[in-house]
């Protein structure tokens, strides 16, 4: 008998059917007007930070259970992107979830099918966003890859991780979107970061 909540990184499971259809956690939804994330000792929801200015994440935002940044992903940013001296982020492999239902609060576990993805370097960090659609979502469940995604809903996502780091005097960027790729690639992309995770914590 369980006693305790698992913890949404180490003890829930991506899913038998991953990288096809894979388990996200959500940590933030769009309403949302503070940046939330998993403390990463305890598993508990943390603030992180205020979301600065008027930047509001456009879709669910959180992880992949048991994946990790390390060394196969830097590798991979590495081989795909031609920039050297990459590193992991060490954090589990972000994801972005696309619906077209009011998700009120994060937290939760949703069933994600991943369709593509940033390759998004933080300083000399690869730091993936991995773009998904919501598993049964009536409107968005048909869009199989990242050619599906209308062009302004991918800009509003890249605009917003380029800039929610940013002060409105800063003239440095701090991040780059190298490459936006498809759905195989954001599958490979899972792939390593599980092979990260099972290096780094060993098979759960």
């Amino acid at each position: 008998m369980m006693k305790y909540t698992l913890h949404p990184w180490h003890g829930v499971e991506i899913g038998a059917k991953a990288p096809e259809e894979c388990v996200a956690y959500i940590e933030i939804v769009p309403t949302d007007t503070i940046k939330y994330e998993v403390d990463k000792k305890s598993g508990l929801l943390k603030i992180d930070r205020p979301q600065l200015f008027s930047n509001v994440f456009p879709a669910l935002y959180g992880f992949f259970p048991q994946t990790f940044c390390d060394v196969a992903i830097a590798d991979f940013c590495m081989q795909n992107s031609g920039v050297t001296n990459i590193k992991g982020d060490q954090d589990p492999l972000d994801a972005c979830i696309l619906t077209s239902k009011d998700i009120a609060k994060g937290g939760i576990l949703v069933n994600a099918i991943p369709i593509g993805g940033f390759r998004m370097i933080d300083k000399n960090e690869a730091d993936d966003k991995i773009i998904c659609v919501l598993k049964g979502d009536d409107v968005y469940e048909g869009w199989k890859d990242i050619d599906d995604v209308p062009i302004a809903l991918l800009n509003r996502l890249k605009h917003y991780f380029l800039t929610y780091k940013n002060l409105p005097d800063d003239t440095e960027k701090k991040v780059q979107i190298a490459a936006t790729y498809n759905a195989a690639e954001a599958k490979e992309v899972i792939r390593k970061s599980m092979l990260d995770y099972q290096t780094k914590y060993g098979s759960r």
